[in-house]
């Protein structure tokens, strides 16, 4: 059987074709979203787990050696892993938020696929990452239709990162092929996740448009001009139908780290000095909630820097604030921080103000944040996201009939104000958010598969 796949950085989900219409499967009891998160006892877990509890054998001579790695640390900590240890998910965050020091917690593995420069082993790390969630997702979806899913069409946006070019797409997309080669899809196809959002969209046409279709993920927003319509119903190569396409490594999550960054951090001593009155540099705070960047991450917990950070609340003005950034470290808190940003993002969605609760453990953090603060701290990366719009057009050397927008942070009031602007007068359509781009790759999996 075949599965639209959306490997997405937020949430996972898949569908199939169901007599013409599209089936969405559930992953989670009766929810057809999983987000894209997973936990475990610590790092080393992940390849023991794929080898012991599901039978996934490392490739290589990299891969090897990180199960080789993994089963003896994990032998030398005394952790005995059980089937259950690794989690996804719901029960992943739930896991982590309960008790952030015992767990090894990843959110969004697909935001550091592409990145260039990273050792083999590093790779290595994020392919069983990866491979993990899509076997989770896969075992899943077998259970509902008790039929075995070897075929899938997976999504993936334009350009993975900003950075690096096709060489970062080409070496993302061989990570994202074997880990699903090694959860088990033997036949497997990519389709650009803009694309298939516009053909779930197609599929409501009654007559031939250029319609602009902006996907706005978690990590990254896709454009692309398209010829849509009842000419291009079931065909299978759509080539003459892409006018043009955009896209770069920036989307909700960015907006989520900008309003951590610009309303939150003040309560962690960000723009205070230390007693000799220089500022506190800055990377302080932003490496801890910088939940994109590998190597900010690295360099906030890395064990050197908790000395620093000792030595920097020591010789803070204010160090009641700066003092935070020390649990931050110890409870591995950044993640917890970025989820109260999208809460406060979803939030003020629906009202003028909002007051944020950051949860420190020791101590619950309240910060009120109002429409025009948020507004204020997305600004960047909204100039980002419009800049891409702008970019698409001018490739296409034509105007759009219609835009439609998707894709999880599409809701935000802001982001359809800032497409109006950039592009008045041309009418918006959206249809589901989340799942326009899984049900483009269920249609596109049956004409791949036939």
């Amino acid at each position: 059987m075949a599965l639209g796949f959306d490997y997405g950085t937020a949430n996972c989900s898949v569908a199939h074709r169901v007599d013409g219409g599209i089936q969405p499967i559930p992953l989670m009891g009766d929810e057809y979203y999983i987000p894209s998160t997973l936990s475990a006892p610590n790092r080393e877990s992940v390849s023991e787990f794929l080898y012991r509890f599901m039978n996934i054998l490392p490739e290589g001579e990299v891969g090897e050696a990180l199960l080789s790695r993994s089963m003896r640390t994990n032998k030398e900590e005394g952790i005995r892993l059980l089937p259950d240890d690794v989690r996804f998910g719901q029960q992943a965050t739930a896991l982590y938020l309960e008790d952030p020091t015992e767990t090894y917690y990843v959110k969004s593995p697909k935001s550091f696929l592409g990145l260039l420069g990273l050792r083999d082993i590093q790779l290595s790390i994020f392919e069983d990452l990866v491979c993990a969630m899509m076997v989770n997702v896969k075992s899943q979806a077998e259970k509902f239709l008790q039929k075995d899913c070897s075929q899938a069409v997976i999504g993936r946006p334009v350009n993975f990162h900003n950075r690096g070019g096709e060489k970062s797409n080409q070496q993302a997309q061989a990570i994202l092929h074997r880990a699903a080669r090694r959860a088990g899809f033997k036949e497997i196809e990519f389709q650009f996740e803009p694309v298939a959002a516009g053909l779930e969209y197609e599929s409501t046409l009654t007559e031939d448009k250029t319609v602009l279709v902006v996907d706005i993920g978690g990590g990254t927003t896709d454009c692309s001009m398209l010829k849509m319509g009842p000419s291009w119903f079931e065909k299978e190569d759509r080539a003459d139908s892409m006018i043009a396409h955009s896209g770069k490594f920036i989307g909700g999550n960015d907006l989520d780290i900008a309003i951590a960054f610009k309303r939150f951090m003040s309560e962690f001593g960000k723009d205070t000095h230390s007693l000799k009155g220089r500022p506190i540099p800055t990377t302080n705070f932003w490496d801890p909630i910088a939940i994109k960047d590998v190597e900010a991450q690295r360099r906030f917990y890395a064990y050197d820097n908790l000395r620093e950070l000792k030595q920097t609340v020591a010789r803070a003005e204010h160090p009641e604030k700066v003092g935070r950034l020390l649990r931050v470290y110890q409870d591995t808190l950044g993640y917890g921080i970025i989820q109260e940003a999208e809460n406060t993002k979803i939030a003020l969605g629906e009202n003028a103000l909002h007051t944020a609760q950051v949860d420190l453990k020791t101590e619950l953090l309240s910060i009120p944040v109002d429409v025009a603060e948020m507004e204020e701290a997305i600004a960047t990366p909204l100039r980002g996201i419009t800049s891409l719009v702008t970019e698409s057009i001018i490739q296409a050397g034509t105007q759009p009939d219609s835009i439609y927008i998707t894709g999880g942070s599409a809701r935000s009031p802001l982001i359809r104000k800032a497409l109006a602007a950039a592009l008045p007068g041309i009418p918006i359509v959206n249809g589901d958010f989340d799942g326009s781009v899984t049900s483009g790759l269920a249609r596109y999996a049956e004409l791949c598969f036939k």
